[in-house]
């Protein structure tokens, strides 16, 4: 009975340490916004992203872009975000898996869009990436390294033209 009992503890301590180092995110609420556009990020939760601080508060956004956005620019957006020691945290676009974003390779280019056009799709492996690069007509993977400000700002330029033609027709 002993050796049962200790061998139930040992595999339990086992499953709790590898689970310690595995990558998780928040579990998003009604209420939450994302830091860019302010749109409610629970109803996008395949695309969530979030940032989280190194005094674990966790900043949340509705895709990969607006993360990125984000991150290149915080004082745009309130100023008081220092992001010294913070993680980026993505969801792998098949497994739906939380995953290091600085970590992960990014698809651009599909034909996919997420909640606001055009995205960076997260993906764990190059398998997966290189799956989606066949499936939706992918133009390039990037490792986060290579993302730069300008090509996010160019990502995001052509959702911002599709909002001024849509607020030209209502006025």
């Amino acid at each position: 009975m002993r050796k049962t009992v200790l061998t139930v503890l040992c595999v339990f301590f086992i499953a709790q340490v590898g689970h310690a180092a595995e990558v998780t995110g928040y579990r998003a609420q009604k209420t939450d916004r994302c830091k860019v556009c302010g749109m409610m990020v629970a109803k996008y939760p395949s695309w969530l992203a979030e940032i989280e601080l190194a005094d674990g508060t966790v900043l949340m956004f509705d895709g990969v872009k607006d993360l990125m956005v984000y991150y290149f620019s915080p004082e745009k957006y309130d100023g008081s975000a220092d992001l010294d020691g913070s993680r980026l945290i993505v969801k792998d676009y098949y497994s739906q898996k939380w995953i290091d974003g600085k970590e992960a390779l990014y698809v651009v280019g599909s034909d996919l869009l997420g909640p606001m056009g055009h995205e960076f799709v997260p993906f764990e492996t190059h398998a997966g990436a290189d799956n989606f690069m066949i499936d939706h007509k992918g133009k390039e993977i990037l490792t986060f390294t290579e993302i730069e400000s300008s090509r996010v700002e160019a990502m995001r330029g052509g959702h911002k033209m599709g909002m001024k033609k849509m607020k030209s027709k209502k006025e």
